[in-house]
């Protein structure tokens, strides 16, 4: 053992790394698996958008871009955010470019918290708050939503506080969110954002699927609360662009002036020709999702109708591209170990809901972000998995 790894950050203790990630490459080793688990649409970049950096490189656009990002790309980002939901930010002093939504996340959360504090993560959630939290040398707060069909109330958020007082900093809101595909209505934002005006807390709302949303329309609860609410955007999802690692981080300028220091000093700016291809995304592909949108639709009726026959029970999912699903009663019940058996056994990889925070263990994630043959195929062997591994009794392991 190296002699320094005890003079590491102590908080690093703390933290695991992903589970999800572990479990995928886990699985990954095994031959003929079938694979639901990783957040990666099976699409691929508009080629109008892959023309477009391929323009940027063959001009030679590869040198450092402005720290806060090139001001046509925020231009269009700020165009297509009020366009599409009516939210409005001055792209040259309250838009962020960053790294993907993860670094928008980190960058966020680092800028706003100090030692101590609390942060009201709901949950189920992605679990990527969670250690930029811990790594603040703050505590993560879990709101357990599960009781509620997978949506945060006022009254959730009025006991929190209640129960926590003025330690509590911030709220993350992460909809439509992963793992559940639950998101909300602008009934359901307009009373969430009433609550959340009554306290000095930043509002953290990571929207990064909002072009996934396929009943109605998305509603950005920056819309109601803009001065308290850091917004969350970004291609990965929509124009199936996660590794041109193109986010958005916007709000009030004060707040993203302060927030730009820390993304200064950790990546100095996201890549050149990324931020082309991005502005182009933005600008001429503001419907590009659309096509997307009714692919995953009829995945997720495929995907949701072959599990209810199995008896897995979970919400309809109106965003995103995952299903939340109950294990049935007489199958393991610890998701893990679920998983686990279901991948040794019929080669289909699912992530367990335990990964998920308080309200996930006993649930399982289904990533239909994948062609129709993949999950034709996966339900196959799902349902097979099903017909033959019933125990007498519900069992924990």
């Amino acid at each position: 053992m190296n002699k320094l790894i005890n003079h590491m950050n102590e908080q690093l203790s703390l933290l695991q790394p992903s589970s999800i990630r572990k479990f995928d490459a886990e699985v990954s080793q095994i031959p003929g698996m079938t694979k639901l688990t990783l957040g990666e649409p099976d699409f691929n970049t508009p080629e109008h958008v892959k023309a477009a950096g391929i323009k940027a490189i063959e001009e030679n656009y590869s040198h450092y871009a402005p720290t806060a990002g090139e001001l046509p790309l925020r231009e269009a980002a700020a165009s297509f955010l009020n366009e599409k939901y009516g939210v409005q930010y001055n792209p040259e002093s309250e838009i962020l470019v960053t790294a993907g939504a993860s670094e928008a996340i980190y960058a966020a959360l680092f800028g706003i918290l100090n030692p101590g504090e609390k942060v009201l993560i709901p949950t189920p959630i992605f679990p990527g708050y969670i250690p930029v939290t811990v790594l603040s040398r703050c505590t993560p707060i879990f709101i357990d939503t599960s009781s509620n069909q997978f949506a945060l109330s006022p009254k959730m958020i009025q006991e929190a506080i209640a129960e926590h007082g003025a330690s509590v900093k911030a709220v993350v809101l992460n909809y439509p969110n992963n793992p559940t595909g639950v998101t909300y209505t602008a009934a359901e934002v307009q009373a969430l954002a009433e609550e959340l005006e009554k306290h000095d807390l930043f509002v953290l709302s990571d929207e990064i699927y909002s072009e996934l949303t396929y009943n109605g329309t998305h509603v950005s609860i920056a819309k109601y609360l803009p001065e308290q609410t850091l917004l969350i955007n970004g291609v990965s999802k929509s124009h199936a662009m996660t590794g041109w690692r193109i986010g958005l981080l916007c709000g009030p300028a004060a707040l993203i002036q302060e927030i730009n220091k820390v993304h200064q000093f950790m990546v100095t700016t996201t890549a050149t020709m990324a931020q082309k291809a991005a502005l182009a995304a933005f600008k001429d592909g503001k419907n590009d999702a659309q096509v997307m949108k009714k692919e995953y639709l009829k995945r997720r009726d495929y995907v949701y109708n072959i599990l209810q026959e199995l008896g897995f029970t979970c919400p309809k999912p109106n965003g995103a591209f995952y299903l939340f699903a109950k294990i049935p009663e007489g199958y393991i019940q610890e998701s893990m170990a679920f998983c686990v058996d279901l991948a040794q056994k019929n080669k289909l990889a699912l992530i367990p809901g335990g990964s998920f925070g308080p309200g996930g263990e006993g649930y399982v994630r289904i990533s239909y972000a994948a062609s129709m043959e993949t999950l034709i195929e996966a339900m196959e062997k799902l349902t097979q998995y099903i017909s033959e591994n019933r125990v007498t009794e519900a069992i924990t392991q």
